[in-house]
């Protein structure tokens, strides 16, 4: 039975993996480390909740004797846990430099302490920096780094670390560049999360002044089996691109949005832009496709709609976590599922 630890695992993409991996695979077992911060829940993981094959450990990784106890045993290392959200990195960049590059670091050491045979890190396409809305080409894997943001500087640096644990301490590693996530579960900070949940109780959707910088976008459990795919073919010191070539602008999204949950234009309003906003991201997927043989398999028209009508029929989930009330609930949970 091979054994898997995935950081994060309680987010929203983090918890994504851990489903696919217990369901797609039967020789598998899955620890999912997580500290459990503001954007942690581990309702995200309920349907898996009694299976013999998945654990948790509450731990920062950070925590350096909590990161080598919980890898005893372990094959595979998925690092998901970073702190993510471009606005909160704004206002407090330390608590990013902390979780996404020290954290990192810890983490890697740990591995190879305890001899993991396999570290996989999680990063983006903004560690690229931009491109204009009118440029004509995508971001390579091999692409000089040229992040804008502390969010983006934050994870461009634990990607260097994670290449300097593999040339310097010969760590198996490999990195993974993915696109702008949607899904069922995601923090309601986010623009399709929020800008739903909005809509549903006829707030207004602050779309920022420059509505029509352009994403691309892939759903979450295409993005799991993306890294599903690279932990089984991947070559090791090697990066991979996960994307889906679909683009889409904010008003774009926020249009569809609407639409499912036919609610009025009018609830649109304009936003100053934050500092340093990206205009567009785009990545190239042809080492991805060629060497590993993957492409996404569902469609952005089906995966929004769907996306959107699970925030529509899943009323309780989003209200708890908007309210805030959902960190007190799931204490609570969190000691009836914990044993502590």
């Amino acid at each position: 039975m091979k054994r898997v630890l995935v950081t994060g695992g309680a987010g929203f993409i983090g918890s994504s993996f851990v489903r696919h991996m217990l369901r797609v695979h039967d020789d598998v077992e899955v620890i999912n480390y997580d500290k459990l911060t503001y954007a942690g829940n581990l309702e995200n993981l309920r349907e898996i909740e009694g299976d013999p094959r998945y654990r948790f450990v509450r731990a920062d990784i950070g925590d350096l004797d909590a990161a080598l106890a919980a890898l005893k045993g372990v094959d595979t290392v998925v690092n998901f846990a970073a702190e993510s959200h471009n606005d909160r990195a704004i206002l407090d960049p330390a608590a990013f430099v902390r979780t996404n590059v020290l954290g990192t670091q810890t983490f890697l050491e740990a591995a190879r302490r305890a001899g993991v045979g396999r570290f996989h890190h999680i990063s983006t396409c903004e560690v690229f920096g931009d491109l204009a809305l009118d440029e004509d080409r995508a971001f390579l894997e091999d692409d000089a780094y040229a992040p804008r943001t502390p969010y983006n500087a934050s994870k461009a640096s634990a990607n260097h670390v994670v290449m300097a644990y593999h040339h310097t301490f010969k760590l198996p590693v490999t990195i993974s560049h993915c696109c702008n996530n949607y899904g069922p579960y995601q923090f309601p900070e986010k623009l399709i999360p929020l800008f739903a949940t909005n809509a549903m109780e006829d707030k207004p959707l602050p779309l920022m002044k420059s509505s029509q910088n352009r994403r691309e976008w892939i759903h979450c459990d295409d993005h799991s089996a993306a890294v599903d795919v690279i932990l089984q073919k991947g070559r090791i010191g090697q990066a991979y691109n996960i994307g889906t070539g679909v683009e889409k602008s904010v008003e774009e999204i926020t249009g569809v949005i609407l639409g499912v949950l036919g609610k009025p234009a009018s609830l649109k309003t304009y936003v100053a832009d934050r500092a340093g906003h990206d205009r567009r991201y785009l990545l190239d997927m042809t080492k991805i496709r060629c060497e590993l043989g993957w492409k996404p398999a569902i469609g952005f028209e089906q995966g929004i709609r769907r996306t959107v009508e699970w925030y529509r029929d899943n009323p309780e989930w989003w209200k708890r976590v908007k309210d805030g009330s959902y960190q007190r609930y799931y204490e609570n949970y969190y000691k009836k599922v914990l044993a502590v």
